[in-house]
């Protein structure tokens, strides 16, 4: 058991025989939900609020903007407190500024010369390095992580053993493979399967990047492929044939995101916790209609968003849940044999449609950037018809994101039996 710092003895701990997994999917803006969850399952574990409680996930993992939430508790591991109270008043203060240019002079070189681009681009191309690389630039985000998360921080968390490993994912445009960067003071083997892969790393600001590059809307992020030389199998990987110490364009670690529970598994969880950012029916079908209008690309752009995002997370569980009933059915002294283990899974999401709140915090967002919105459909007016479902993914004004931060603290709290008992010995 770690020793908190500045006390005398072990600080107060959940039973540390099973390694508890956290995993955090992606959804831009709506990752503020995860926040208010995460601060409700402190409240529910440790309701005395003691500032020595000890972080009770050992294995961190994060996709898209869940990559942030993750990486902000990881950093501050030793005080989960700290790191909850920190990470919530930076959604809470948060301004669409803050993480994508949204001043006219800002949208006009990237959000309207793109768009010209894939209307116009045929009459009169631009060479490749100075035409825009997306629809919004995000350099804003990049700074605004370099001053509030401290990665030194985290390399002595793991090394204290407040953490067991951090993992984050992205996905590479030039070879289309799933990958997962992870870094851990445990000897955990790299993986390989179809289409996916694991790369030891020093995780920093830049797998955030990638992680958080949505298709189209953020630019990708160059990464290098090089395991970390002090990982295992370092050497062997760097001499073998493969296309380890490469650079690659990363996007959206959502993206091809086949198994997302499968980076928790392979660094040993026992029990993974998981925070969605999808309500359980976004479809709309009251709001079907006989003759429905032509989609918008404000329409189109949400559901492929919400295809990214949170279509292969409700897969996976289900699977997971279908495996830990057929091992159900093995015998004791025959499951030890074998490679497969039972692995519980506790999933907390939305409550309430996000795309419906973010309609109503719509006109917060800056004019500049509304009126590109407009441009690609949306408008006031129910959520299927305007958008609301791209809205709910950008806007990042701190009156949407306090509310989701309250959604996901009142989620997180109206389960309180099924959280202690998840977290409970078997």
């Amino acid at each position: 058991m770690p020793i908190h710092p500045g006390s005398t003895g072990p600080a107060p701990s959940l039973p540390s025989s099973l390694h508890t997994g956290l995993v955090l999917t992606g959804g831009g803006a709506r990752a503020a939900y995860q926040v208010g969850v995460l601060c409700g399952v402190l409240d529910i574990l440790d309701p005395k609020r003691r500032p020595d409680f000890l972080n009770p996930f050992r294995i961190i993992c994060g996709s898209s903007a869940g990559a942030i939430n993750a990486a902000a508790l990881a950093c501050k591991a030793d005080a989960p407190r700290e790191a909850m109270a920190h990470t919530r008043r930076l959604w809470e203060t948060l301004r669409t500024d803050m993480v994508y240019r949204s001043d006219s002079a800002g949208l006009f070189r990237s959000g309207l010369r793109w768009l010209g681009m894939l209307s116009l681009g045929w009459l009169r191309p631009e060479p490749q390095r100075s035409s825009p690389r997306a629809l919004l630039d995000n350099q804003p985000l990049a700074e605004l992580l370099g001053s509030v998360l401290d990665f030194p921080r985290l390399r002595r968390n793991l090394n204290n053993g407040f953490l067991d490993a951090l993992a984050i994912t992205a996905t590479g445009y030039t070879s289309g493979e799933h990958i997962t960067f992870y870094e851990s003071h445990l000897s955990i083997q790299p993986w390989t399967r179809p289409l996916r892969r694991a790369v030891p790393s020093h995780i920093g600001i830049e797998h955030l990047m990638a992680s958080t590059s949505i298709p189209f809307v953020f630019p990708a992020q160059a990464i290098s492929l090089r395991p970390r030389p002090d990982a295992p199998m370092a050497k062997a990987l760097l001499q073998a044939d493969s296309p380890h110490g490469q650079t690659e364009w990363c996007g959206d670690g959502s993206m091809r995101q086949l198994a997302p529970l499968s980076p928790a598994i392979h660094m040993g969880a026992d029990r993974i916790f998981v925070i969605g950012t999808g309500h359980e029916d976004d479809t709309y079908p009251e709001q079907r209609r006989e003759d429905p209008l032509y989609p918008t690309l404000a329409q189109i752009g949400g559901h492929v968003l919400s295809n990214i995002f949170l279509d292969s997370l409700a897969m996976d569980v289900e699977r997971m849940e279908r495996i830990n009933e057929l091992l159900a059915q093995v015998a004791p002294d025959v499951l030890k044999s074998q490679s497969l283990r039972p692995v519980r899974s506790l999933s907390i999401t939305p409550s309430r449609s996000l795309d419906e709140i973010a309609m109503r915090h719509l006109e917060q967002m800056p004019r500049a950037a509304r009126s590109l919105f407009r441009v690609l459909g949306v408008s006031s007016g129910s959520s299927l018809s305007a958008g609301g479902a791209l809205v709910s993914y950008l806007l990042f004004e701190s009156g949407y994101t306090k509310e989701l931060i309250r959604l996901g603290r009142n989620d997180s709290m109206s389960r309180v039996e099924e959280v202690q008992a998840f977290f409970k010995e078997p």
